[in-house]
């Protein structure tokens, strides 16, 4: 079975915003990237090397997850609305294909399902009725 966790964008103030809500749901972050620290295929602006790239704070059973989003690394200018997506975590490959080609019905893709530089095989879309998903299946995962 899937899992499913929020996932978070901010412009520039990912790591204010995690530091607040691990004071509000306490806890230790399961992982802080910063763009900086990692080989994107491209160059990163110095502007941009402390920001977020990926955090993760554990929550009960779930993990609420984000990143910061600079205009320049980003399609869309960010506001309320479209600055979350529903991460969805698949048990296998070809389950991550079928939810990703299903939710892409009548939507649009923003990056066809890969393996990224982290490891994962990732994707990302927009359904029809405009809710962002990122999809993704990584080996390491639990089962």
């Amino acid at each position: 079975m899937p899992v499913m966790n929020p996932y978070l964008n901010f412009k520039n103030c990912c790591e204010e915003a995690f530091e607040f809500y691990r004071s509000v749901f306490g806890g230790e972050f399961a992982m802080l990237m910063r763009m900086g620290d990692a080989d994107m295929g491209m160059p990163v602006p110095d502007s941009a090397k402390n920001l977020v790239m990926h955090v993760a704070l554990p929550i009960g059973n779930n993990v609420l997850m984000g990143s910061d989003a600079p205009d320049d690394f980003c399609p869309t200018p960010l506001s309320a609305g479209n600055n979350f997506s529903v991460a969805i975590s698949a048990e296998s490959r070809e389950e991550a294909d079928r939810i990703y080609a299903g939710l892409s019905a009548g939507g649009t893709q923003a990056m066809p399902m890969q393996v990224m530089f982290w490891g994962a095989y990732w994707g990302m879309l927009t359904d029809k009725f405009g809710i962002n998903w990122m999809v993704d299946h990584s080996e390491h995962q639990a089962s």
